[in-house]
């Protein structure tokens, strides 16, 4: 399979690339110039890089021989400053459309986009493929709209068009400021990191795993539709939290805020039946094995171990 990645250089595009690269894809990574994450890239003699920024994916070449899949990856404006503003996330719009163009230009019959569970706004129960979309950050609103409008488009070039929904991906390569990160750096610093309560249900997938789920979408002769890209064992929030704090050892402490302040009764429970049944694929990492992963490569940064 030969294979066209965007946002090569994100946590989920190395892990993608990585996926590839272990069955024998050949993979084009489509990176953005001027990016600092190179060094994340495999060295493989199938991979080839080819620097397009998102505005530009009409000038990629390839090289001259046909593909099979396009997974597009890349977002811009994800920092959480723009999240929410319409215009800055309505250009990605449109930057997956130029992708699903790029594609078929290319010759991939496969279009694999990357979604958003803020496509379904919040949700108080189990959320599966079926459950209405009801976006209510610019963010998810865009991720919903390029979901609909490149469907459409490889509908009319007759190629298949699946969008997997990612929920909560975690990693070593993972951006800085999430939740999980923030807890890990608060413990090395031998400081308590503090939470709301955390009673919520929530769902990691850690980034092989979730690089795994994206290259089988490619691989096996699914349906286009949408696929959530998730564990399919949700638990409290609280108990991850839990297990990162026992993980890391040396007297990590967690503040957790009482019940019923600032409490989101909407969380990430999430019923992976379709996805599962679709790839034949069950995740292979635990949290309390990736959680260790982080931890050692977050103390590796800093020079701690």
């Amino acid at each position: 399979m030969r294979v066209i990645i965007t946002g090569a250089t994100s946590m989920i595009g190395v892990a993608l690339i990585e996926q590839c690269l272990h069955r024998s894809h050949e993979v084009l990574a489509l990176v953005r110039k001027g990016t600092r994450r190179m060094a994340r890239l495999p060295v493989s003699d199938r991979l080839r890089v080819e620097f397009a920024d998102l505005d530009a994916l009409s000038g990629v070449q390839g090289d001259g021989s046909p593909y099979d899949v396009c997974f597009h990856l890349a977002w811009g404006s994800t920092e959480k400053a723009v999240r929410d503003d319409p215009v800055a996330q309505e250009k990605n719009i449109r930057a997956t459309l130029d992708a699903v163009q790029m594609a078929h230009r290319l010759g991939c019959k496969t279009f694999i986009g990357a979604g958003s569970q803020a496509e379904y706004g919040p949700v108080a129960g189990i959320i599966s493929e079926d459950t209405p979309a009801n976006p209510q950050s610019a963010y998810g609103m865009a991720k919903l709209s390029a979901c609909l409008l490149s469907g459409k488009l490889c509908r009319q070039y007759g190629m298949r068009h699946i969008w997997g929904r990612i929920f909560s991906v975690y990693g070593c390569n993972d951006n800085e400021g999430t939740m999980l990160n923030y807890a890990v750096d608060q413990f090395l610093k031998g400081e308590p990191a503090k939470f709301s309560p955390a009673t919520q249900m929530w769902n990691y997938l850690y980034e092989t795993d979730a690089g795994a789920m994206f290259c089988l979408l490619g691989e096996k002769p699914v349906p286009s539709g949408i696929y959530c890209i998730a564990n399919p064992e949700s638990a409290v929030l609280r108990t991850y939290i839990e297990t990162l704090r026992d993980v890391f050892g040396r007297d990590a402490q967690c503040e957790f805020a009482p019940p019923g302040c600032g409490e989101k009764p909407a969380g990430l429970n999430v019923d992976m039946k379709k996805s599962m049944e679709a790839i034949g694929y069950t995740p292979r990492v635990s949290f309390r094995e990736g959680i260790g992963n982080v931890i050692r490569s977050r103390s590796e940064k800093r020079g701690i171990l």
